[in-house]
């Protein structure tokens, strides 16, 4: 089971947050680190604002594109230590 945190970039949909999850590529040729970001869909029954670092984790299906659910945990605010 694969858990990710990111970022969350949208909350309009019942029961789903859209979370963007960064991470680093290494070029295969030149071997320069290359920053990737990748939005994801999870289903959610919790109210979550948006720039909110989340967890996230693989999941049965919901629907045709959500896969993933979010982990109920503490919530971290973006921005705050």
């Amino acid at each position: 089971m694969k858990i990710l945190s990111g970022k969350v970039v949208s909350n309009k949909m019942m029961n789903t947050v859209v979370v963007e999850v960064t991470g680093f590529k290494v070029h295969p040729m030149y071997g320069k680190r290359m920053k990737r970001n990748v939005k994801f869909h999870a289903h959610t029954e919790d109210k979550i604002k948006m720039g909110e670092t989340v967890k996230i984790q693989e999941c049965k299906p919901f629907s045709k594109t959500k896969n993933w659910e979010v982990i109920p945990e503490k919530i971290k605010k973006h921005g705050s230590a």
